[in-house]
């Protein structure tokens, strides 16, 4: 039965409508997400905050699906008197990168205007900031991990130094996170499966990163959880190797096999599954890559950690030590900041725009800093970065300047400037660009973004989470897949809770993806995803929280109406940059990919984003902003 939920509760957290406004010049668009009080943004609020709906919130969309959706836009603009070097459409990571590049290149003094439809920047990396009983929680809104630096092309580490993220920093972070916190990557730690069972939800706490792969333990693990013993043995067998689910092929065909057939059509064909018990295996790769084991071929699901690493003969041979590392804890680290990759844009900005935070020295008290940002876009400044501003068009004007159109608060302005750099959703460019070629804007228009829900959800203090046993825990049978202890690491500053009587954030991840379609290729998926976001209010989100939270911390004490003190709610339909699947896409020779065709450079305009990569990761989002900032400062 669904927890009530109460007019107080609501408040908290204001629902969205879910219509595509008109756009009519003079009208305001923009409009403020919820919060605590439900009290509209002011020019003094501070977004990373901000709590009810965030990430795509009201005001920050409207306009773009008016444009893409209806294809209207304003038909007159008011030019401003500004004219500058360089405009950046989007202020993610790859557009405060590519601002970043090209003032290094170019100098000190260039004139850079950066433009971003949200009322925060970072793009996916955002910052969720809650204030409990004098205390200061953190917690991320998108964007995780900093890869190892082995990941990173030389103008990439760069960047990240002269921000002050070296090696060396990148070591202390790793010092500085404790070890049971799993969601750092930390994957020797204890990571619980919490499934629902006739009493509330079960949780069998372990290593279950290692269990997946025949780690020690396994077998009585299994055998806790509440599935039938047939299903339990066949899992076994499965986790520990026992046999050779491929010793009927020959090695051609094995190799043929694993990259020709879908996860979940082997587990059921070969492993003998039900399919009730797939998701047990696959929410692991659905929370990190949007779609279920029907879309990911055998291959790609194991190389993305779901089990069988033992278990498929000539395929076990050749991951050998990728097994070996799962179960032993030697797979590579990945770094985590108390806010997430929010605290490396912060540090871009910073180094942008110093006025917003004058006395932050760096890394070592970003967590800390309060941006001021009514600096962020200042006549001053010879970097400037202007939110709530959504761009409706840009065009190159006989081949001297760019002009680009946009949208803040209804009114519809246009700037100009020499060379423009798009670093927003490759999805939008054919209809802010519109006389590109329509080959590049097939090219363009190929990828889906992967669509996630992140929330985070302030409890008054930890005592009943610790119940768990363990950080974070798999719930793949939840709206809420994963659900983890916000970061705990010591870092930029920061003091996480001390102890179980400290105010905690609890961060839970949701993937939309329908995960039961079988017939349907993942970009078809996201898309059905991404309107299941944008249609669902944020009270259904917050009942499934509070349902959820329940059954799971229920046992232990927990009362959802009086533990949790705020919810905020990270919604990303256009989120991670879509790679290629082997069951999807064909293998388009070198050049020829729809990404690279899509990111030609367009007389003074060149694309960036992580979309033009193919490439949800950060690396990919500096590496396309240099090659962009590359292209127009040449």
């Amino acid at each position: 039965m669904a927890l009530k939920i109460t007019r107080r509760d609501f408040l908290n957290g204001m629902a969205i409508g879910t219509g595509v406004s008109l756009l009519i010049p003079g009208q305001a668009i923009a409009q403020a997400s919820g919060s605590l009080v439900s009290k509209k943004l002011s020019e003094n609020c501070y977004p990373p905050t901000l709590t009810g709906m965030r990430g795509s919130h009201k005001g920050s969309y409207e306009v773009a699906h008016a444009l893409a959706w209806k294809g209207q836009k304003p038909a007159d603009y008011e030019e401003l008197d500004e004219h500058y070097d360089l405009v950046v459409v989007g202020a993610g990571q790859s557009g405060l990168a590519a601002a970043w590049y090209y003032r290094k290149k170019m100098g000190p003094t260039t004139k850079i205007l950066l433009l971003d439809n949200h009322d925060d920047f970072g793009g996916h990396a955002k910052r969720n900031e809650f204030h409990l009983n004098g205390r200061m929680v953190l917690s991320l809104g998108g964007a995780q991990n900093i890869e190892p630096m082995s990941g990173y092309s030389e103008t990439a580490i760069d960047l990240l130094e002269d921000i002050g993220i070296d090696q060396k920093a990148l070591d202390l972070i790793a010092i500085n996170t404790p070890n049971n916190f799993a969601l750092s990557g930390k994957i020797s730690a204890n990571n619980a499966m919490t499934i629902p069972s006739t009493d509330g939800h079960k949780t069998v706490t372990g290593n279950w990163m290692g269990y997946f792969h025949g780690g020690e333990g396994y077998r009585e693990a299994v055998k806790e959880l509440p599935i039938s013993g047939e299903e339990q043995n066949k899992l076994i067998a499965f986790f520990g190797g026992e046999r050779d689910f491929l010793d009927d092929l020959s090695l051609l065909q094995q190799y043929r096999y694993v990259k020709s057939v879908s996860y979940n059509q082997f587990l059921i064909e070969r492993v003998g599954l039900a399919e009730e018990t797939l998701p047990i295996l696959g929410s692991f790769m659905s929370i990190l890559n949007g779609p279920a084991g029907w879309n990911h071929t055998v291959l790609e699901a194991l190389v993305s950690g779901c089990p069988g690493l033992k278990a498929m003969g000539w395929v076990t041979n050749r991951l050998s030590d990728l097994a070996g590392a799962v179960v032993l804890g030697d797979a590579p680290v990945a770094y985590m900041l108390p806010d997430g990759n929010a605290s490396v844009a912060r540090l871009l900005v910073h180094k942008l725009i110093p006025n917003v935070a004058p006395s932050m020295k760096g890394l070592e008290d970003v967590a800390l800093a309060q941006f001021n940002y009514l600096a962020l876009d200042l006549e001053k400044n010879t970097t400037r970065l202007r939110l709530n501003s959504t761009v409706v068009g840009v065009k190159e004007i006989t081949s001297k300047y760019v002009q680009v159109d946009y949208v803040q608060k209804g009114k519809a302005l246009r700037v100009s400037a020499n060379n423009c750099v798009l670093a927003c959703y490759n999805g939008l460019i054919p209809h802010l660009c519109p006389e590109m070629s329509n080959e590049q804007k097939e090219g363009l228009s190929y990828g889906v973004k992967i669509p996630f829900v992140y929330a985070n959800v302030l409890l008054n203090h930890g005592r009943h989470f610790a119940g768990l046993g363990a950080t974070l825990t798999q719930c793949p049978y939840d709206p809420f897949k994963w659900v983890s202890a916000a970061p705990t690491m010591t870092a930029g500053g920061y003091q996480p809770p001390q102890n179980l009587d400290d105010p905690m954030a609890v961060f839970m991840m949701a993937s939309p993806t329908p995960a039961d379609v079988k017939n349907m290729s993942a970009r078809e998926l996201f898309r059905v995803g991404r309107h299941k976001i944008y249609t669902t209010p944020f009270k259904t989100y917050e009942q499934e929280i509070r349902d959820q939270l329940q059954s799971m911390l229920g046992q232990y004490g927990f009362n959802h109406d009086t533990d949790i003190a705020g919810i905020t709610i990270n919604r990303i339909p256009h989120g991670y940059a879509y790679s290629y699947m082997g069951l999807d896409d064909p293998e388009w020779q070198q050049g020829q990919a729809p990404h690279e065709i899509g990111r030609v450079q367009f007389g003074r305009i060149s694309i960036a984003n992580a979309d033009s990569e193919a490439m949800p990761l950060m690396q990919a989002a500096f590496d396309a902003a240099w090659r962009a900032v590359e292209e127009q400062s040449t």
